[in-house]
């Protein structure tokens, strides 16, 4: 589990494609701190477990699955990326509840600079939509943002000048692909709602998922 606040850009030094899957290295520091193989490090969104490290980088082993719904099939050897490291019990909840698991790709359409903050914009699926509000969250690379106004199949996001410096939003052009992963809470709610309606509203019913 994540807070979408990220630590650290990190620099692909490593990326190799395999029979199936990918080899993934990145050089970095900070959340090398007190790494331990089979840590949980955030990379631009994704949950990727540590399979091996030094004093420089760490290395993952990326699976189709997550090649076939995220951007990390098209990283580069040099390419930034945004690293963040598993939510302790213990920390502020700064940003919002991240699973890691990124949903698909969304992308970035452009930027609109206003003083020292920016408007960016991004093209969503109409099927992620629903999951979406104005004022919500949403994860983009990683990046806990909230959602400044939603128009047909895209949405915006007011970003701040620490967050546009300190992540790799800064090295985005039009058109670049980014990870997506709307509010989890969003979807445990569908969820409650399209498994229960067909069930009758009842004082039992309300007493058994705590609403009374």
């Amino acid at each position: 589990m994540f807070t979408g606040i990220i630590e650290e850009v990190g620099i692909v030094s490593k990326f190799g494609r395999l029979s199936h899957g990918a080899d993934l290295r990145i050089s970095c520091s900070k959340v090398l701190e007190d790494v331990k193989l089979g840590d949980s490090i955030s990379v631009n969104g994704v949950c990727q477990t540590v399979v091996d490290f030094d004093n420089t980088s760490f290395g993952v082993k990326v699976s189709d699955e997550t090649l076939n719904v995220s951007n990390l099939s098209h990283l580069k050897t040099g390419n930034a990326v945004n690293l963040e490291r598993a939510l302790k019990l213990s920390d502020r909840l700064s940003g919002h509840i991240v699973s890691g698991h990124v949903e698909t790709v969304v992308k970035y359409i452009q930027k609109e600079q206003l003083g020292e903050f920016y408007n960016m914009y991004f093209e969503i699926p109409q099927n992620y939509l629903k999951y979406m509000v104005k004022k919500g969250s949403v994860t983009i690379n990683g990046i806990s943002l909230t959602i400044a106004d939603i128009k047909e199949n895209n949405f915006s996001c007011a970003v701040i000048p620490h967050t546009f410096e300190n992540t790799n939003l800064k090295e985005l052009k039009n058109g670049d692909i980014v990870n997506i992963e709307t509010d989890i809470l969003a979807k445990y709610a569908e969820n409650f709602i399209v498994s229960n309606e067909k069930r009758e509203i009842t004082k039992s019913f309300l007493e058994e998922n705590g609403f009374l």
